[in-house]
């Protein structure tokens, strides 16, 4: 019989499965997010049996779970598809029964399972996960199974959504880790200002890259697009810079004031290294206070570039990295966040 003091009632210490989701596993996976973060886990899917099984069925989330010989749920991680390219999944939504974080690498395995198993089966080509800042654990998880550092999402999100004693303001930084399955060697350019940058950057790159350094200007009748995307729990906007045009500055502070009227303290802006002229749009985002966040291969399917902006100064203090190369990248982007403060040009809201 269940214990009254068993997490769900499921007994502790059984022997576990780690497998792909079955739709009568989704009553597990949302009493599962009940138990561990309560009503606060921000994507809502997970708590929605019926949602989950449908995203699982069309491979928009790709769930592993973790089985006891009953088919009781304690633990699930989920690869799903939030950058522009179809064939980039993230990897997240990772959570395990209390009861059971002490089984051997439990975590470490979860993880694990969704890029061997599931590549071929899905058309996937590269996966990323975001690594928290506030402690090394998920850091070291990453490396340990191959991810590669390559950007850092400063200030992305609030501190409170991960302890609710943080203060009202405090944000936690993540990197972003990569790891290619499948290669795709191609040409990027890489904006002036951030050659050095880059050319660390790609040296740790699971892949090859012809490297060339960005020139000239957009054509004139090339148009700008822009695709946006709020995250209101988070205060975070995304713009993603599909076509870099000469109206990419007025676009871009459109996207802004309607992002700021909903309360976004953070933006994110992903550019093309694709992009011939993507030094130029460099250089008027700069302006306009924006600074290096890092490389992301195979963003767009080519590689996209990460750049950040924020009103605050961002919680430097509240960072804790384990590797040498995410302290080196840190470093970089501290610099240019300096750097870009010190422009003396207005990069305040517009009106």
């Amino acid at each position: 019989m269940p214990h009254e003091d068993w997490p769900l009632g499921i007994e502790p210490g059984q022997e576990v499965e780690i497998d792909l989701f079955r739709s009568e596993d989704a009553p597990g996976v949302a009493a599962l997010f009940k138990a561990v973060y309560g009503d606060n886990y921000p994507v809502k899917t997970y708590y929605d049996p019926g949602l989950l099984a449908r995203e699982n069925a069309q491979g928009r989330i790709i769930s592993s779970v973790v089985r006891t010989p009953r088919g009781e749920v304690v633990g699930h991680n989920a690869l799903f598809n939030s950058a522009p390219n179809p064939k980039l999944y993230e990897s997240g939504a990772g959570v395990v029964l209390p009861s059971y974080r002490n089984t051997a690498k439990l975590f470490t395995r979860m993880v694990d399972h969704g890029p061997q198993v599931t590549a071929q089966r899905f058309g996937i080509e590269a996966v990323f996960a975001d690594p928290l800042c506030a402690h090394v654990y998920s850091q070291k998880l990453c490396h340990g199974l191959g991810f590669i550092t390559h950007a850092m999402e400063v200030d992305m999100m609030p501190a409170q959504l991960y302890d609710p004693r943080a203060g009202q303001e405090a944000r936690v930084s993540t990197i972003m880790d990569f790891m290619t399955l499948v290669p795709k060697p191609h040409t990027v350019y890489l904006p002036a200002v951030y050659e050095q940058q880059l050319r660390f950057l790609y040296q740790g790159l699971d892949d090859s890259r012809e490297l060339v350094v960005s020139t000239g200007s957009a054509p004139a009748s090339q148009a700008t697009r822009i695709v946006s995307q709020v995250y209101e729990f988070a205060n975070l906007a995304r713009l993603a810079v599909w076509e870099a045009g000469p109206g990419l500055v007025a676009a871009v502070e459109r996207e802004e004031e309607a992002a700021f009227q909903r309360g976004v303290r953070v933006i994110q802006l992903w550019l093309q290294l694709s992009c011939p002229w993507v030094g130029q749009a460099v250089e008027q985002l700069r302006g306009r206070g924006y600074f290096l966040g890092g490389l992301l291969p195979r963003w767009f399917d080519g590689d996209g570039l990460l750049m950040l902006r924020m009103e605050h100064a961002p919680h430097w203090d509240g960072v804790r990295l384990e590797y040498d190369r995410a302290k080196e990248l840190l470093a970089l982007v501290q610099e240019d966040w300096r750097q870009v403060r010190g422009l003396g040009q207005a990069t305040g809201r517009t009106s």
